[in-house]
């Protein structure tokens, strides 16, 4: 069950995407390694800019927000989590960056470091980061209620964004002199260029890294982009590996039966007994979820990496035997003694209401993909190399079993989604739409020129938000030359807005 698109500075070093199931475990190993490192040391892994002055906690404070920006009958508030960094800033002039949160927490560090934090210090620029409204610590008590959750909604963050631009105008006493440029990446890179898109009065321009613009009910290309990054020699996969991932599915598909599924639950270490039919699906979507996350983030987090991945599928004594070491690094890596298949157990975390001030908010995200995205990452096609068990139908039940939300509302969410805001042709100015070739979301995002002003950077090599890590010497050279032609049209952009105000 695949659905998260997270990025976001700390997170795209550390870890990101790598399954529904071992999510859970990250984000445990993640909060220890906060709460147990050397917090400087953490910090500096990060990747804090070059020449900077020793590290300077930002300022994080609540903003109080309306729960419903449009309909002002209705009075009732959240706090809305944010953070400034002053380190760079020329005052009282100089630009603002405006990092924007997702469907995850936010951090300190997202002031802190990163592309946009390196980019403000050349440009002198005022950092500003704002946490998505229900998640994090941005979320009222009630917020996971069936009832309360209907004011989860892209076109509520965005005019949360909107209050917070306000909010730090009159708190600086900025003018039109101070030029806002908005940055984000996956669900955030498409907040960042619709901000663009619904308040051009408000932001001069946008970056745009691994968004995913165009909503899409049945998300096909997603594991199509998928089987062409295990055949691709560049990034160390082959024919011969995407064969091997395609033959070992067939096998745990021919042994998804009574007479053989107790092989399965020992060889692939299930937590409990695999139940007909709702746990098979589970289960090869978990297994499908290690080459996903690895292909989507290769080399960007711990354990992803497709090389790694297709030398042991390749190396085995056969498909099989490939499959069960692949799993079996994984387990070790996240600190698994087994993995939990229970459909049950599934349905029953999305039906969670306590609030999870850390990681990512499973509930609130699935239900945007109900009421706005879809984004549901299906096998049905030959293309898949993996189950055809996960369909479509098997991810919209869920809207309707925990939301209440049929099918075809579902489709009429996600068809006003790409009316509301262009899909894959905005229609604005001024937005860089980053991708990487690697990476499967960008079959929904832009990546050609729209005009002059919407500039599509496609990265040979590079997986999901690979642009916006803090820059390294390692960093391939496609990446390095994305990098310089983002910095170019950012110092263009900031340039022009001096000459037009």
């Amino acid at each position: 069950m695949s659905l998260w698109l997270l990025s976001s500075v700390s997170r795209s070093v550390i870890y990101l995407f790598i399954s529904a199931w071992n999510q859970r475990q990250i984000r445990k190993k993640i909060h220890q390694l906060r709460r147990t490192e050397n917090f400087k040391s953490f910090y500096s892994r990060l990747g804090f800019p070059n020449g900077a002055p020793s590290y300077v906690p930002p300022i994080e404070g609540l903003l109080t927000q309306p729960l419903d920006h449009f309909n002002r009958r209705n009075n009732d508030t959240y706090r809305q989590r944010y953070w400034i960094n002053e380190e760079f800033w020329k005052r009282p002039d100089g630009p603002v960056f405006l990092f924007i949160g997702g469907e995850s927490a936010e951090s300190e560090f997202s002031v802190l470091a990163g592309e946009h934090v390196e980019l403000a210090q050349k440009h002198r620029a005022l950092l500003v980061a704002l946490e998505h409204r229900y998640y994090g610590a941005s979320i009222n008590q009630d917020g996971l209620t069936l009832e309360a959750i209907r004011f989860l909604s892209s076109q509520q963050a965005l005019a949360d964004l909107a209050s917070f631009h306000l909010f730090i105008s009159q708190k600086y006493n900025l003018t039109q002199k101070n030029t806002w440029i908005c940055f984000g990446g996956s669900y955030p890179g498409s907040l960042s260029a619709w901000f663009r898109l619904k308040f051009p009065h408000l932001v001069y321009a946008a970056v745009a890294s691994s968004a995913p613009v165009r909503a899409e009910l049945d998300f096909t290309d997603y594991n199509k982009v998928v089987a062409e990054s295990l055949s691709d020699p560049v990034i160390g996969g082959s024919t011969k590996c995407l064969d091997r991932v395609k033959e070992s599915f067939r096998i745990v598909d021919s042994m998804l039966h009574p007479g053989n599924v107790s092989i399965l639950e020992k060889d692939f270490s299930s937590c409990s007994p695999l139940r007909a039919p709702e746990d098979y699906v589970e289960f090869v979507n978990n297994l499908a979820d290690i080459f996903m996350g690895a292909v989507q983030y290769n080399m960007e987090s711990p354990g992803s990496d497709v090389r790694k991945i297709c030398e042991h599928m390749v190396n085995a004594e056969s498909a099989y035997e490939g499959l069960k070491i692949v799993n079996s690094m994984y387990m070790d890596f996240i600190g698994l003694t087994c993995v939990e298949n229970s459909h049950e157990k599934s349905v029953s975390d999305l039906r969670d209401t306590k609030i999870n001030p850390v990681g990512v908010g499973e509930r609130q995200w699935y239900y945007q993909t109900c009421t706005e995205f879809g984004y549901y990452q299906t096998c049905e096609q030959s293309s898949c190399p993996f189950s055809p068990l996960n369909t479509l139908k098997t991810q919209l039940d869920l809207c309707k079993e925990i939301f209440q939300i049929p099918p075809e509302s579902v489709r009429q969410s996600v068809q006003f989604t790409n009316e509301f805001y262009g899909a894959d042709h905005p229609k604005s100015s001024r937005i860089i739409f980053v991708n990487g070739d690697v990476d499967p979301w960008h079959a929904l995002s832009v990546l050609k020129n729209q005009s002059r002003s919407e500039i599509a950077i496609f990265i040979n090599g590079t997986a999901h938000c690979a642009n916006m890590g803090p820059s390294r010497t390692s960093d391939p050279p496609s990446l390095q030359k994305a990098r310089e032609e983002i910095a170019s049209k950012i110092s263009e952009w900031l340039r022009s807005a001096e000459t037009t105000e």
